[in-house]
């Protein structure tokens, strides 16, 4: 399958394609005819980039994924490692988001009781 039928296909942007072809990551993409095909192994692995980017990852963090996913197993802890320091960032930010919203609902509340 060729990038665009891939991106068409699979709804993944050629930039992320492009990004993922430029890392070298896999000999599962292969160039035909000067076009490169896309197996289901590496619609697999874009699928894993696009979550890492959705769930946060920057560009270096999801390539320094991949590298390890790449490894196996033995890359277990490193990956747990990554996601967790991931984690704990999202719920210091959601912590912070709802003290915004409490503070938000507060003033809210005070203008309603001041105009009865």
């Amino acid at each position: 399958m060729t990038i665009s039928e891939a991106s068409e296909r699979y709804k993944i942007p050629i930039e992320v394609l492009k990004e993922y072809e430029s890392w070298g990551l896999c000999d599962e993409v292969r160039r035909v005819m000067g076009v490169w095909q896309y197996d289901d192994r590496d619609i697999q692995r874009l699928s894993m980039i696009m979550t890492l980017h959705d769930i946060g990852f920057d560009n270096s963090e999801v390539e320094a994924y991949m590298r390890l996913l790449l490894e196996g197993n033995s890359s277990e802890e490193e990956r747990l490692d990554m996601l967790n320091k991931k984690r704990g960032v999202t719920l210091d930010e959601l912590h912070f988001k709802q003290k915004q919203l409490e503070r938000v609902d507060y003033l809210r509340d005070k203008i309603q009781k001041a105009h009865g």
